[in-house]
């Protein structure tokens, strides 16, 4: 295939010669005459390990080249791979201006070319910016639709400085996010030679992957160091316990509490995390990522709260009270606080839980329950087809298959609130039906 890459920076250079080195003819494009030179001479403009040598043998083998403008070779190529810089803002928003200045061009090539161009982001962007910026963009300036007249695809990259080629070469997978069929087909075709997963997404989810990933990087790094600062006041080896830590597969480092869902709850989450914050205090350091937990985990709450009253219900059917199925142990039950919340707000709740049955409920456990929702013996009911029946709508605490199957078989016109998995709600304003409106600022100016 014949690729444009525009811009010669860092993910550019990089992306250039790995792809060359696959067997595209590519061209690299960018304003900047050094790094021209430099890439046509077999050089490289940015410092990465073995990335001369390989810039050296593409350009050698006549694989690579590149020039200081563009938009007349968009006619004759495949695909344009956008690998410009996205600065930072002075409020934190990324700086489309390098964006804009390359959708020009793009656009106006485009605006001469009859073949099927398909034009990429691989910059780092965050949702919306293709869909509400870069392709009216292209449109205006081309007088051609995208989706019928040309493709628009995003493809983040996930390369680590000093060790991107391997990471090109070997990534954990392929993301695409299209807005056509015939766009993903022709950037997978990029790596078909490349041995990795491929997953195809929403082209807001594409663009918004990359930054999750390295808030996460970055959310992992932070952690660790605060272990290591409570570890060494209480001359422990912080590095030797967080070993520990990544050697549980099975919980620690898996899927495990990683999909977007409801608060946690139970006797041994929340004590433990007031317990180390409590260490911290008495030693006189500060946690700011573990003091969080707690509250950013109070705010799920306030969330589910609030998505409730969006069903536009008073009578609700809450499915699950503990904090998960299996036991009836309610102990700090993010579902009982939820319920209180909602009897404040004036809401009637309906419970069901299999495991909780008041006949058989004892001790400590049930004196915990009527504590906290003195009216249990009114709400509970032991048959779920009775809550249903008495309900304009549902609340999923829990992910049961018997709740599953109900679900299936209710009214499609009866809203349903899923706090396990949330792309199961209907109705009222659910997170699907709500289009957040993308705008962004351009602020850069200069060289991409």
């Amino acid at each position: 295939m014949k690729v444009l890459v525009w811009g010669l920076g860092y993910v550019g250079t990089v992306s250039a010669a790995c792809l060359a080195h696959l067997g595209h003819e590519v061209i690299g494009i960018d304003p900047v005459a050094t790094k021209v030179d430099a890439l046509n001479d077999g050089r490289s403009a940015v410092k990465e390990p073995g990335l001369d040598d390989l810039v050296n043998r593409v350009v050698r083998d006549g694989f690579l080249r590149a020039t200081s403008s563009g938009g007349e070779l968009v006619e004759t190529a495949d695909v344009s791979l956008i690998c410009v810089g996205t600065p930072s803002g002075a409020d934190g928003t990324l700086s489309l201006g390098y964006i804009q200045r390359v959708g020009d061009q793009i656009g106006d090539g485009l605006r001469r070319a009859n073949n099927y161009h398909v034009v990429v982001m691989r910059s780092t962007v965050l949702p919306g910016t293709i869909r509400q910026v870069l392709m009216p963009q292209l449109e205006g300036r081309s007088g051609r639709e995208a989706g019928r007249d040309f493709g628009v695809a995003s493809n983040p990259e996930f390369m680590r400085e000093t060790s991107a080629i391997a990471d090109f070469q070997s990534p954990p997978y392929t993301v695409i996010g299209a807005l056509d069929p015939r766009s993903c087909e022709r950037v997978a075709e990029l790596y078909q030679s490349i041995a990795a997963p491929l997953h195809t997404v929403a082209l807001e989810q594409a663009e918004l992957l990359k930054i999750v990933n390295n808030t996460f990087h970055a959310l992992k790094v932070g952690f660790a160091n605060e272990i290591g600062r409570l570890c060494g006041e209480l001359a422990l080896d912080g590095g030797s316990l967080m070993r520990l830590v990544c050697a549980d597969t099975k919980l620690n480092i898996s899927p495990r509490y990683l999909q977007p869902g409801f608060a946690f709850g139970g006797s041994c989450l929340p004590k433990d995390l007031r317990a180390l914050a409590s260490e911290a205090r008495d030693c006189g350091i500060s946690l700011p990522i573990i003091d969080a937990i707690l509250p950013s985990n109070r705010a799920q709450i306030e969330t589910a709260r609030a998505k409730a009253h969006r069903l536009g219900a008073v009578n609700i059917a809450v499915l699950g009270l503990g904090f998960k199925p299996g036991t009836d142990d309610l102990r700090e039950s993010p579902t009982i606080e939820l319920i209180r919340s909602l009897w404040q707000d004036g809401l009637n709740v309906l419970v069901h839980d299999p495991d909780i049955d008041l006949t058989t409920m004892l001790g400590s456990n049930r004196a915990y329950l009527e504590r906290q929702l003195p009216q249990i013996g009114q709400i509970l009911c032991s048959r779920l087809a009775d809550a249903l029946s008495r309900s304009e709508a549902v609340i999923v605490a829990q992910d049961r298959p018997e709740f599953t199957s109900a679900l299936e078989q209710l009214d499609p016109t009866v809203p349903v609130l899923d706090l396990v998995r949330p792309s199961r709600s209907t109705g009222g304003e659910t997170d699907n039906n709500r289009r957040a409106s993308w705008t962004h600022r351009a602020l850069g100016a200069g060289s991409y």
